[in-house]
């Protein structure tokens, strides 16, 4: 059931539980609007990408939320990087190996410079993981809600 949030600039893709329970991390993507917005499909495509195969996620599960930015509220080191610096922020269920989120990283920062042509030092990958505990899913706590797939990997 998609959500749209701004029928002009922002897609929200509410998917975070399927009928079998599998939860999507969680991915915030932030940028100066103009640049944001005409590579938002490619964008959101080589993330969701990134994510199945970095953390073996199917790829219909998508859950993106896009925050484009008028440039005042977007404030970055000029000197570092360029109108096109693009934030991406991951929440996801703690447990996954350090070797897992690397992989991640990589397979983001290979994928949307390939996809959108942001140069790699214009985007940042923030992943944040949260106790399961710290989660609400479909009126449960995230630790008493059974999962269909495995976070410890």
């Amino acid at each position: 059931m998609p959500d749209i949030v701004d029928h002009e600039f922002c897609t929200l893709y509410t998917v975070i539980v399927k009928t079998d329970g599998t939860i999507m991390p969680q991915a915030k993507i932030y940028g100066i609007r103009e640049h944001l917005v005409p590579i938002r499909d490619a964008l959101s495509d080589a993330v969701n990408e990134s994510i199945s195969v970095g953390l073996a996620f199917p790829r219909e599960r998508r859950l993106q939320r896009f925050f484009p930015m008028d440039r005042a509220d977007f404030i970055y080191p000029a000197h570092e990087r360029s109108e096109r610096y693009t934030i991406i922020e991951i929440e996801t269920f703690e447990g996954r190996s350090k070797e897992v989120l690397k992989r991640l990283v990589r397979e983001l920062y290979t994928r949307v410079p390939a996809a959108t042509g942001i140069e790699p030092r214009d985007l940042d990958v923030i992943i944040s993981e949260q106790p399961r505990h710290a989660w609400g899913l479909m009126g449960e706590n995230g630790d008493e809600i059974a999962l269909t797939y495995k976070v410890a990997i």
